[in-house]
């Protein structure tokens, strides 16, 4: 018997140790029991990433933000600094900022869906570099884009968050009601993939796109009720295929279509979303470059998963990339178009380092919008450009004040300056403008006194350079 009862104690005992021994195994297995272990590690973290290469990102866009010397379009100062031009540099240094963040929200992203090795790829583009610090709303729509598709509910994503992405998409559609082309594949692709579609109908799709849409158009119909584009130009339909978009893309083109043909399935609704965006907007009589910005990410998507799977010629197309998008990237900010905000910086110097000429005026001469205004002169100084407000009347041939000068610019002058007391002080011309209206100058004592280069791709009414004409007394005039 006592043997019987120590064969059965063995018995439970040996049945105890498998037991225990099963679950310590359960235990190393599951996931659930290893998370925990890794969050410790990541305390240190700051937007998901190592801090160092957050605190590098933030430090390389403000450096961004100080070598982006050049304008662009004149939304960037007129539908933004001019509101606030106290506070230039504090727009311009939060839009990096937010920049910097969307840089890392795409990182994040595509490391979650595929590696480091693709994710840091898909951030070095040269019209990045030159649009990600300005003041445009394009830029803020790209941002916020670039945020919520880190919470659009893609396979292989971890940070899926469906509230999160729509609210966002909302927010970049009261900023720009264009914002939701882009999105219209990927809201289509999301509720067909979705079970509970009702749910996410009536709970998010349509209290916050019903309202944001209809509001939109209200306004828009109150206050202008027609379209307004052509009023600022106009392009051929296929404008953003044959030049916008390549030049959008620059020489990441040729790896943007390796791209396409090697990135697996679950990337096709973003080749969908450039498409369509393109085709949209190629329907709109008024085309730039800028508009086709918030699909940039999309499409360097691509180019991080070619230049990821390259072998033999890696390092040559890599090299190829760096140097060429670094010339682009340095040229545009640094370079092509500065004369006009150099010239309202020596404008500037009028105010403040002449003191004797309080009672200076300046006339820019040059077409609507060309220059920035007291964003950039921050000093009370009498100034005025040309008109060119949109016509809300409806005429037929409808002209702008600028369209009239451009007519016949020296008769127009006679006609507006009859009296000398009303010249102003300073003009300022683009050169192609100087031979046409220098009877003029001349007759009126105008002197050149300052000349600052512009670009060296002149096109219609945009010269050169920028000339600063300054009346003298009689007595004082130095011909050149």
């Amino acid at each position: 018997m006592e043997r019987e009862g120590s064969d059965g104690r063995l018995f439970f005992r040996g049945l105890q140790n498998r037991s225990h021994e099963k679950m310590k195994l359960r235990k190393r297995k599951s996931s659930l029991y290893h998370s925990p272990r890794k969050s410790p590690g990541r305390r240190g973290d700051l937007l998901g990433e190592s801090i160092y290469l957050v605190l590098f990102t933030i430090a390389l866009r403000i450096c961004n933000c100080f070598l982006v010397q050049t304008s662009f379009v004149p939304d960037e100062y007129w539908q933004s600094l001019e509101v606030a031009h106290h506070m230039i540099w504090i727009p311009r240094l939060v839009q990096a900022l937010m920049s910097a963040v969307a840089d890392m929200r795409l990182y994040s992203l595509m490391k979650q869906l595929e590696s480091h090795q693709v994710a840091r790829w898909v951030l070095c583009s040269w019209f990045t570099w030159y649009c990600c610090t300005r003041t445009l709303t394009n830029t803020m729509e790209t941002v916020l884009t670039i945020i919520a598709l880190f919470y659009y509910p893609l396979e292989g994503s971890k940070s899926m968050n469906s509230v999160k992405y729509s609210s966002l998409v909302a927010l970049a559609f009261i900023i720009r009601p264009t914002a939701v082309i882009p999105w219209i594949p990927l809201l289509f692709r999301h509720f067909w993939q979705e079970q509970r579609k009702l749910d996410l109908i009536l709970y998010q799709f349509l209290p916050v796109g019903f309202v944001t849409l209809s509001l939109s158009l209200i306004i828009d119909r109150i206050f202008f009720g027609q379209n307004l584009g052509t009023f600022y130009g106009s392009h051929p339909w296929h404008w953003y295929f044959s030049q916008g978009f390549p030049v959008v893309l620059g020489t990441h083109l040729p790896f943007f279509i390796h791209g396409c043909f090697l990135a697996p399935k679950r990337y096709r609704i973003f080749l969908v979303t450039v498409l369509w965006t393109l085709l949209v907007y190629s329907m709109l009589s008024h085309k730039e470059f800028r508009f086709i910005y918030p699909v940039l990410p999309f499409c360097m998507v691509f180019c991080g998963y070619s230049l990821n799977h390259l072998k033999t010629w890696k390092k040559p197309a890599l090299s190829f990339l760096f140097l060429s998008n670094m010339l682009l990237a340095l040229y545009t900010g640094l370079v092509h178009q500065r004369g006009t905000l150099d010239v309202m910086t020596h404008i500037q110097e009028l105010g403040y380092n002449n003191p004797n000429k309080s009672s200076a005026s300046v006339f820019v001469m040059m077409p609507c919008h060309s220059t920035p205004y007291y964003s950039h002169v921050h000093y009370p100084l009498p100034m005025r450009f040309l008109q060119c407000p949109p016509d809300l009347t409806g005429k037929s041939q409808y002209l702008d004040e600028a369209d009239i000068f451009y007519l016949n610019p020296l008769n127009w002058l006679y006609k507006e300056f009859h009296n000398d007391s009303t010249l102003p002080t300073h003009l300022i011309i683009f050169s192609v403008l100087e031979e046409e209206i220098s009877a003029f100058l001349i007759s009126s004592n105008y002197e050149r006194t300052a000349v600052f280069f512009h670009t060296q791709l002149p096109e219609g009414r945009t010269g050169s350079h920028i000339y600063v004409y300054e009346r003298k007394l009689k007595g004082k005039l130095n011909r050149r």
